[in-house]
């Protein structure tokens, strides 16, 4: 195994390059190894739930896009850039959010980061659930500006739990529960557009049902989305409830570690980590992780256009005379499944030994090469207007699935190097760090996206 490792190994460090600090590598006086912390699958997978609940509200926003295509169409130049506005509004208050946060390291508490947020999610969520009732007669502008501040709060919640969840997973020393997290990204990504698409199939009328009144234009997805964003409400509300044990496991790790490594007695758990936690300044940490930090800002830059294209494709089937699951409300939904399928694919595939997490070059020219993607996207059914390619299968399988793909092992591979090319005391550093480089990129790619949005 070492003989294949040292295959994709650095031949050469000089002083504009890093190594990692592996298990072959030295360990730091006083820190852990990964061989003490044994490796649990319960929580694995409670921090798969959390990485779930983290992306829940975005992908619950994009995969909602026939529904709120309903509620604005009214308006032209609403409907024509809401999805862009709902993009870089989500991107700029994630990215505020992990500014600020990153820059709390030594006070930081990451376990009430997270729960606080999943809290607040709760509320948005609740919220958004009564709006599919009330109100339906608000104006365009009006719900757009509602929609925009519930998508601010999501997106702050989100910068809370990335920044808390990263650095929380990293103290545990165990690159696979960062891995979780970001397959826990992956599911949030299938289950709210299979949730959206059954939905509407479940409850859309047939030809033979009157059609609902123009002075109405959202009642026929009304119920749709209800149960939809309900189903987001219990989703957070499980992660809360999942997140105690972690939280005890964790207690008990900081004790036991304290306990062997510092002379002087702690009056609490919070005092404890904040004696063990080391600052580190953003410069310091892009010095080390300059290579792995640009791949993902740039992953996720080109991965910001897929969202525009896709609430614009449809069919090339004719729903009138072909199965429902060709309209609009339901064919969506279902393009957001695939690229969301792959994505999560990619992020379970960093578990197999193959890895290039130790070539953080290579890692950043296949972001780049990313960008070809994108051209694709105009061979399909762009507004309906007609395919060069005219297959759907050629869109989902063939466009969808590898753009997602490639995201997701990016991405995963990208944020499981963070720890291995850092001292242990800089891990939750290192954790918070990489997650700013990825909202970082989300929001310089959503406000590229606005060129997209004219095609």
């Amino acid at each position: 195994m070492d003989r294949i490792r040292s295959m994709f190994a650095p031949k050469k460090v000089d002083d504009g390059e890093y190594e990692p600090l592996t298990d072959d590598s030295i360990t730091l006086e006083g820190s852990t190894s990964e061989e003490e912390e044994p490796f649990s699958w319960i929580e694995y997978l409670i921090f798969a739930l959390i990485g779930a609940a983290m992306l829940w509200a975005w992908n619950m926003f994009l995969a909602a896009a026939p529904y709120f295509q309903k509620r604005f169409a009214a308006d032209d130049r609403i409907l024509e850039n809401f999805q862009s506005a709902i993009i870089s509004v989500s991107t700029f208050t994630n990215l505020t959010a992990m500014l600020i946060l990153t820059n709390i390291q030594s006070s930081a508490n990451y376990p009430r980061r997270i729960n606080t947020a999943l809290c607040l999610n709760v509320a948005v969520f609740t919220i958004l659930t009564i709006s599919t009732s009330c109100y339906l007669d608000a104006s365009p502008s009006r719900y757009l500006v509602f929609l925009l501040a519930m998508v601010a709060c999501t997106a702050w919640a989100a910068g809370l739990m990335q920044n808390g969840a990263f650095a929380f997973a990293a103290s545990f020393g165990r690159p696979e529960y960062t891995q979780a997290i970001m397959a826990g990204q992956g599911v949030a990504g299938i289950l709210p557009p299979l949730a959206q698409m059954f939905s509407f199939l479940a409850v859309a009328p047939t030809t033979a049902t009157p059609a609902p009144s123009s002075d109405d234009p959202a009642q026929e997805a009304g119920t749709a989305a209800l149960i939809y964003f309900l189903t987001a409400v219990g989703v957070s509300a499980v992660s809360i409830l999942g997140f105690i044990p972690l939280v005890r496991r964790h207690n008990r790790l900081i004790e036991r570690r304290m306990a062997e490594q510092l002379a002087e007695s702690v009056t609490s758990i919070e005092e404890a980590e904040r004696a063990a936690r080391r600052y580190v300044s953003m410069p310091t940490l892009f010095r080390k992780l300059h290579w792995i930090a640009a791949a993902v800002f740039m992953s996720f830059l080109v991965t910001m256009f897929f969202p525009v294209f896709t609430s614009k494709i449809l069919s090339v089937h004719d729903p009138a005379s072909s199965s429902r699951l060709f309209a609009p409300g339901a064919f969506i939904p279902l393009a957001f499944f695939f690229w969301n399928l792959g994505d999560l694919l990619g992020r379970v595939s960093t578990m197999l030994p193959f890895s290039l997490r130790h070539r953080p070059k290579a890692l950043f020219a296949i972001s780049l090469a990313r960008i070809a993607f994108l051209p694709l996207y105009r061979l399909c059914n762009v507004r309906g207007q007609g395919a060069v390619v005219e297959s759907d299968l050629f869109y989902l399988v063939l466009v969808q699935v590898p753009f997602g793909l490639t995201n997701g092992w990016l991405g995963s591979s990208a944020m499981m190097a963070a720890g291995e090319w850092v001292a242990d005391a800089e891990r939750e550093a290192a954790g918070g760090f990489m997650g700013l480089c990825l909202v970082a990129g989300l929001t310089v790619g959503s406000l590229l996206s606005f060129t997209a949005g004219g095609v």
